[in-house]
Protein backbone atom coordinates (compact mmCIF):
# COMPACT_ATOMS: atom_id res chain seq x y z
CA UNK A 1 0.00 0.00 0.00
CA UNK A 2 1.19 3.67 -1.24
CA UNK A 3 1.01 5.89 1.94
CA UNK A 4 -0.91 8.92 0.49
CA UNK A 5 -1.18 11.56 3.16
CA UNK A 6 -4.02 14.30 3.06
CA UNK A 7 -5.80 17.34 5.17
CA UNK A 8 -9.55 18.67 5.03
CA UNK A 9 -9.38 22.84 3.70
CA UNK A 10 -12.06 21.98 6.21
CA UNK A 11 -9.55 21.79 9.53
CA UNK A 12 -8.60 25.12 9.32
CA UNK A 13 -12.25 27.18 8.91
CA UNK A 14 -10.40 30.30 10.45
CA UNK A 15 -7.98 30.61 8.01
CA UNK A 16 -8.55 32.21 4.52
CA UNK A 17 -9.13 29.59 2.02
CA UNK A 18 -5.62 30.22 -0.01
CA UNK A 19 -3.92 30.43 3.60
CA UNK A 20 -5.69 26.95 4.89
CA UNK A 21 -4.16 25.69 1.45
CA UNK A 22 -1.08 26.88 2.37
CA UNK A 23 -0.64 25.06 5.22
CA UNK A 24 -1.55 21.96 4.24
CA UNK A 25 1.21 22.32 1.53
CA UNK A 26 3.61 23.29 4.32
CA UNK A 27 2.63 20.75 6.26
CA UNK A 28 3.64 18.22 3.44
CA UNK A 29 0.46 16.72 2.46
CA UNK A 30 -0.16 15.55 -0.92
CA UNK A 31 -3.87 15.69 -1.23
CA UNK A 32 -6.50 18.16 -0.17
CA UNK A 33 -10.46 17.09 0.69
CA UNK A 34 -12.34 19.81 -0.61
CA UNK A 35 -15.54 20.35 1.40
CA UNK A 36 -18.54 21.66 -0.03
CA UNK A 37 -21.20 22.36 3.31
CA UNK A 38 -23.39 24.73 2.44
CA UNK A 39 -22.61 27.27 5.06
CA UNK A 40 -20.26 25.70 6.94
CA UNK A 41 -17.28 25.64 4.58
CA UNK A 42 -14.98 27.77 2.74
CA UNK A 43 -16.53 26.97 -0.13
CA UNK A 44 -20.35 27.05 -0.62
CA UNK A 45 -21.94 24.95 -3.22
CA UNK A 46 -24.71 27.39 -3.79
CA UNK A 47 -21.74 29.77 -5.36
CA UNK A 48 -19.64 27.01 -6.60
CA UNK A 49 -22.35 25.65 -8.62
CA UNK A 50 -23.31 29.02 -10.25
CA UNK A 51 -20.51 28.23 -12.91
CA UNK A 52 -19.33 24.70 -11.97
CA UNK A 53 -16.32 24.27 -14.79
CA UNK A 54 -14.93 28.28 -14.06
CA UNK A 55 -14.99 27.87 -9.87
CA UNK A 56 -13.72 24.11 -10.72
CA UNK A 57 -11.23 25.17 -12.66
CA UNK A 58 -10.22 28.32 -10.35
CA UNK A 59 -9.99 25.94 -7.35
CA UNK A 60 -7.50 23.23 -9.43
CA UNK A 61 -4.79 26.30 -10.26
CA UNK A 62 -4.65 26.94 -6.26
CA UNK A 63 -3.74 23.42 -6.32
CA UNK A 64 -1.79 22.80 -9.05
CA UNK A 65 0.44 26.11 -7.79
CA UNK A 66 0.93 24.50 -4.43
CA UNK A 67 1.73 20.83 -5.79
CA UNK A 68 -1.68 19.52 -4.05
CA UNK A 69 -4.32 17.47 -5.26
CA UNK A 70 -7.93 16.97 -4.57
CA UNK A 71 -8.22 13.50 -2.72
CA UNK A 72 -11.78 14.00 -2.01
CA UNK A 73 -14.75 16.54 -2.61
CA UNK A 74 -17.55 16.28 0.24
CA UNK A 75 -20.74 17.80 -0.76
CA UNK A 76 -23.45 18.43 2.52
CA UNK A 77 -26.41 20.29 2.00
CA UNK A 78 -27.22 22.57 4.48
CA UNK A 79 -28.96 20.32 7.24
CA UNK A 80 -27.65 16.62 6.16
CA UNK A 81 -29.74 15.48 9.10
CA UNK A 82 -32.88 16.45 7.66
CA UNK A 83 -32.54 17.65 4.31
CA UNK A 84 -30.79 13.92 2.97
CA UNK A 85 -30.69 12.41 -0.46
CA UNK A 86 -33.88 9.99 1.12
CA UNK A 87 -35.92 12.66 2.12
CA UNK A 88 -39.49 11.90 1.48
CA UNK A 89 -40.79 14.94 -0.14
CA UNK A 90 -39.76 14.84 -4.15
CA UNK A 91 -39.34 18.31 -4.38
CA UNK A 92 -36.28 17.99 -1.52
CA UNK A 93 -34.63 14.98 -3.32
CA UNK A 94 -34.72 16.74 -6.68
CA UNK A 95 -32.90 19.53 -5.26
CA UNK A 96 -30.11 17.74 -4.22
CA UNK A 97 -30.34 15.69 -7.37
CA UNK A 98 -29.11 19.11 -9.36
CA UNK A 99 -26.17 19.39 -6.91
CA UNK A 100 -24.91 15.66 -7.09
CA UNK A 101 -24.61 16.21 -10.56
CA UNK A 102 -22.72 18.97 -10.37
CA UNK A 103 -20.85 18.07 -7.61
CA UNK A 104 -19.50 15.23 -9.81
CA UNK A 105 -18.87 17.66 -12.64
CA UNK A 106 -17.14 19.47 -10.11
CA UNK A 107 -15.07 17.16 -9.39
CA UNK A 108 -14.14 15.74 -12.70
CA UNK A 109 -12.54 19.34 -13.48
CA UNK A 110 -10.27 19.31 -10.52
CA UNK A 111 -9.15 15.80 -11.59
CA UNK A 112 -10.69 14.21 -8.97
CA UNK A 113 -11.40 10.72 -8.98
CA UNK A 114 -13.87 10.27 -5.40
CA UNK A 115 -16.86 11.93 -4.22
CA UNK A 116 -18.10 11.78 -0.31
CA UNK A 117 -21.68 12.22 0.41
CA UNK A 118 -24.10 11.31 3.42
CA UNK A 119 -25.94 8.15 2.86
CA UNK A 120 -29.17 9.75 4.85
CA UNK A 121 -31.61 9.50 7.90
CA UNK A 122 -34.33 7.48 9.17
CA UNK A 123 -37.82 9.97 9.03
CA UNK A 124 -40.24 10.46 11.61
CA UNK A 125 -43.53 9.04 10.04
CA UNK A 126 -42.44 6.47 8.44
CA UNK A 127 -40.79 3.11 8.97
CA UNK A 128 -37.46 2.61 8.86
CA UNK A 129 -37.37 -0.09 5.96
CA UNK A 130 -39.24 3.01 3.79
CA UNK A 131 -36.19 5.44 4.68
CA UNK A 132 -33.49 2.41 4.17
CA UNK A 133 -35.24 1.56 0.77
CA UNK A 134 -35.36 5.26 -0.60
CA UNK A 135 -31.61 5.58 0.16
CA UNK A 136 -30.95 1.90 -2.12
CA UNK A 137 -32.79 3.95 -4.72
CA UNK A 138 -31.13 7.17 -3.95
CA UNK A 139 -27.84 5.79 -4.32
CA UNK A 140 -27.73 3.26 -7.33
CA UNK A 141 -28.60 5.93 -9.58
CA UNK A 142 -25.85 7.84 -8.20
CA UNK A 143 -23.34 5.21 -8.33
CA UNK A 144 -23.92 5.04 -12.37
CA UNK A 145 -23.97 8.73 -12.66
CA UNK A 146 -20.72 8.78 -10.87
CA UNK A 147 -19.05 5.93 -13.10
CA UNK A 148 -19.74 7.96 -16.12
CA UNK A 149 -17.23 10.25 -15.00
CA UNK A 150 -14.72 7.31 -13.56
CA UNK A 151 -15.41 8.70 -10.09
CA UNK A 152 -15.89 6.46 -6.99
CA UNK A 153 -18.98 7.49 -4.32
CA UNK A 154 -18.24 7.00 -1.20
CA UNK A 155 -21.12 7.65 1.76
CA UNK A 156 -19.94 8.46 5.28
CA UNK A 157 -21.96 6.34 7.73
CA UNK A 158 -22.05 9.63 10.91
CA UNK A 159 -24.06 10.10 13.72
CA UNK A 160 -27.35 10.60 13.31
CA UNK A 161 -27.77 8.56 9.88
CA UNK A 162 -29.80 5.64 9.49
CA UNK A 163 -26.47 3.51 9.03
CA UNK A 164 -24.71 4.59 12.46
CA UNK A 165 -24.22 0.96 13.52
CA UNK A 166 -21.40 -0.93 11.61
CA UNK A 167 -23.67 -3.63 10.54
CA UNK A 168 -26.35 -1.42 9.10
CA UNK A 169 -23.58 0.33 7.01
CA UNK A 170 -22.67 -2.98 5.89
CA UNK A 171 -25.92 -4.15 4.91
CA UNK A 172 -26.78 -0.66 2.74
CA UNK A 173 -23.30 -1.15 1.03
CA UNK A 174 -24.35 -4.73 0.21
CA UNK A 175 -27.82 -3.86 -1.45
CA UNK A 176 -25.73 -1.01 -3.45
CA UNK A 177 -23.55 -2.05 -5.97
CA UNK A 178 -20.65 -0.47 -6.77
CA UNK A 179 -21.04 1.88 -3.62
CA UNK A 180 -17.79 2.07 -1.09
CA UNK A 181 -17.36 3.68 2.48
CA UNK A 182 -15.64 6.90 3.49
CA UNK A 183 -14.92 5.63 6.91
CA UNK A 184 -14.23 7.34 9.92
CA UNK A 185 -14.19 5.17 12.89
CA UNK A 186 -14.90 8.23 14.93
CA UNK A 187 -18.27 8.19 14.29
CA UNK A 188 -18.60 4.24 15.95
CA UNK A 189 -16.31 4.44 18.88
CA UNK A 190 -18.27 7.74 20.20
CA UNK A 191 -21.57 5.45 20.27
CA UNK A 192 -19.30 2.78 21.87
CA UNK A 193 -18.15 0.25 19.47
CA UNK A 194 -14.83 -1.51 19.41
CA UNK A 195 -12.36 -1.57 16.91
CA UNK A 196 -13.44 -5.46 16.29
CA UNK A 197 -17.02 -4.72 15.14
CA UNK A 198 -15.95 -1.56 12.92
CA UNK A 199 -12.85 -3.77 11.18
CA UNK A 200 -15.36 -5.36 9.04
CA UNK A 201 -15.63 -2.33 7.00
CA UNK A 202 -12.66 -1.68 5.94
CA UNK A 203 -13.04 -3.65 2.95
CA UNK A 204 -15.61 -1.32 1.67
CA UNK A 205 -13.46 1.99 2.44
CA UNK A 206 -12.30 4.09 -0.45
CA UNK A 207 -11.47 7.02 1.40
CA UNK A 208 -10.54 6.97 4.73
CA UNK A 209 -10.55 9.97 7.53
CA UNK A 210 -7.88 9.64 10.23
CA UNK A 211 -8.31 11.30 13.97
CA UNK A 212 -8.21 10.64 17.64
CA UNK A 213 -11.77 9.10 18.94
CA UNK A 214 -12.91 7.39 22.18
CA UNK A 215 -16.33 6.28 24.10
CA UNK A 216 -18.14 9.21 24.21
CA UNK A 217 -16.12 11.30 21.86
CA UNK A 218 -16.15 11.80 17.96
CA UNK A 219 -12.65 13.42 17.95
CA UNK A 220 -10.15 13.78 20.69
CA UNK A 221 -6.47 14.05 21.01
CA UNK A 222 -3.96 11.64 20.34
CA UNK A 223 -3.39 11.14 23.65
CA UNK A 224 -6.92 10.62 24.09
CA UNK A 225 -7.24 8.41 21.25
CA UNK A 226 -8.48 4.64 21.93
CA UNK A 227 -9.09 3.82 18.02
CA UNK A 228 -5.88 1.23 17.25
CA UNK A 229 -4.23 3.04 14.47
CA UNK A 230 -1.49 0.85 13.93
CA UNK A 231 -3.49 -1.98 13.31
CA UNK A 232 -6.06 -0.08 10.99
CA UNK A 233 -3.08 0.46 8.86
CA UNK A 234 -1.84 -3.07 9.09
CA UNK A 235 -5.26 -4.17 8.00
CA UNK A 236 -5.49 -1.27 5.05
CA UNK A 237 -2.05 -2.75 3.76
CA UNK A 238 -3.19 -6.44 3.35
CA UNK A 239 -6.51 -5.57 1.80
CA UNK A 240 -4.06 -3.39 -1.02
CA UNK A 241 -5.86 -0.46 -0.21
CA UNK A 242 -5.33 2.31 -2.47
CA UNK A 243 -7.24 5.29 -1.02
CA UNK A 244 -5.98 8.57 0.90
CA UNK A 245 -5.83 8.16 4.32
CA UNK A 246 -7.32 12.23 5.13
CA UNK A 247 -6.19 13.44 8.71
CA UNK A 248 -9.50 14.83 9.47
CA UNK A 249 -9.56 17.18 12.43
CA UNK A 250 -12.51 19.47 12.23
CA UNK A 251 -13.07 22.92 14.16
CA UNK A 252 -17.12 23.73 15.11
CA UNK A 253 -18.94 23.51 18.11
CA UNK A 254 -20.09 20.31 18.11
CA UNK A 255 -19.57 17.48 19.59
CA UNK A 256 -16.97 18.88 21.47
CA UNK A 257 -14.82 19.36 18.31
CA UNK A 258 -13.56 23.01 18.69
CA UNK A 259 -11.49 21.33 22.07
CA UNK A 260 -8.39 20.41 20.13
CA UNK A 261 -5.29 22.04 18.80
CA UNK A 262 -5.68 20.93 15.32
CA UNK A 263 -2.44 21.68 14.15
CA UNK A 264 -0.83 19.77 16.76
CA UNK A 265 -2.59 16.97 16.29
CA UNK A 266 -2.45 16.37 12.38
CA UNK A 267 0.82 17.04 12.60
CA UNK A 268 1.14 14.10 15.07
CA UNK A 269 -1.09 11.78 13.27
CA UNK A 270 1.26 12.63 9.97
CA UNK A 271 4.09 11.35 11.60
CA UNK A 272 2.33 8.70 13.55
CA UNK A 273 1.69 7.06 9.72
CA UNK A 274 4.88 7.99 8.28
CA UNK A 275 6.59 5.83 11.05
CA UNK A 276 4.79 3.17 10.08
CA UNK A 277 5.42 3.35 6.46
CA UNK A 278 9.11 3.06 7.84
CA UNK A 279 8.79 -0.03 9.84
Amino acid sequence: MKLKLACPDFTFPLLKHEQALQLIAMLGMKGVDIGLFENRSHLQPSIEFKNVRRSARRLKRKLDSLGLKTADVFMQSEDSHTLAINHPQCSYRRQLSEWYFKTLEYAAECNCHHVTITPGVSYEGETYSDSFARSIEELQWRVEEAKKYRIVLGIEPHIGSLISKPKLAEKLIKNVPGLTLTLDYGHFVREGYKDKAIEPLLKYASHFHVRGGCKGRLQTSFDSNTIDFKRVFNVLKNIDYRGWLTLEYVWIDWEHCNECDNLSETIRYRDFFLSLQKG
